[in-house]
């Protein structure tokens, strides 16, 4: 039995309220397996469920971020069930990521690529090394990178998200920035530096309060215009009976730091 076999999917590290999960098949480049999309799921859910996380950083063990899925598998699998459950479950695991309560960082260096570029595109914010490069190359291969297409188009424009999807090129950490596809590039032995402040800076913020704005922003970002305002009044409204919001606001005037979960 191999040590890939053996070892799981994913690492988590809990530290001052951020919790890292790092995708643990360095020699595979981290491709998505079928197994190891349960262990992401399975790690998302318990993180949901639990009040001590306020942040959640996503990384990528070895020389990569996420290669996308696993083509050995995929090949080593004629079922088409087979193959509509793999992708499928894949969805899922996306739909997982924006449905966390808490903020999502993609760590990300190397190549995030094909299902990797969804990650990264899923993630609600997102910190790339200068090095790193991001692509949908399935047509390069016969494969539409048609599910990565879904969140790609939800990030960039559409202009960009077709070049990128119809040439398979990949595109620079730069031009990731530049396209909105991550927050920022910085240089690589900046990336953790980076990472991490930006996690501390958000999990210094109401965990209740994130986690209302996080919902509230996927939920309004579907609807026309009208509508997204009705619902985001509706939100603030409600918010605005939270004990965090009156601590916030007394905190405030008084010109002291808050403190979040008060009663």
């Amino acid at each position: 039995m191999t040590d890939a076999m053996t070892q799981p999917f994913v690492k988590r590290r809990d530290a001052h309220g951020i919790t890292t999960i790092t995708l643990n098949r360095a020699k595979s480049r981290n491709a998505l397996t079928r197994e190891g999309i349960g262990e992401i799921v399975a790690a998302l859910t318990s993180i949901g469920a639990d009040n001590s996380v306020k942040v959640l950083v996503l990384a990528g063990d070895g020389p990569a971020f996420c290669a996308g899925h696993d083509l050995k598998e995929l090949r080593a699998h004629t079922d088409p069930n087979w193959t509509k459950e793999l992708f499928t479950a894949c969805s899922e695991m996306m739909l997982a990521m924006t449905r966390l309560p808490q903020p999502i960082i993609a760590r990300v260096h190397g190549i995030a690529t094909a299902a990797g570029c969804q990650l990264v595109a899923t993630a609600d914010m997102a910190v790339a090394a200068k090095s790193a490069t991001f692509a949908t190359p399935g047509v390069n291969i016969g494969l539409f990178c048609s599910t990565p297409m879904v969140a790609l188009s939800r990030n960039v424009g559409r202009k960009k998200a077709m070049e990128m999807l119809m040439t398979g090129r990949p595109l620079s950490a730069m031009d990731a920035e530049t396209a909105g596809l991550i927050n920022m590039s910085v240089d690589d032995d900046k990336l953790d530096e980076t990472v991490y402040g930006l996690a501390q800076l958000i999990a210094s913020k109401s965990p209740k309060v994130l986690a209302i704005g996080k919902r509230a922003f996927y939920e309004q970002i579907e609807l026309g215009l009208a509508d997204s305002y009705a619902y985001a009044g509706a939100v603030m409204a409600k918010n605005m009976m939270e004990p965090d919001a009156a601590e916030g606001i007394d905190a405030f005037l008084a010109k002291r730091a808050p403190v979040w979960g008060k009663t």
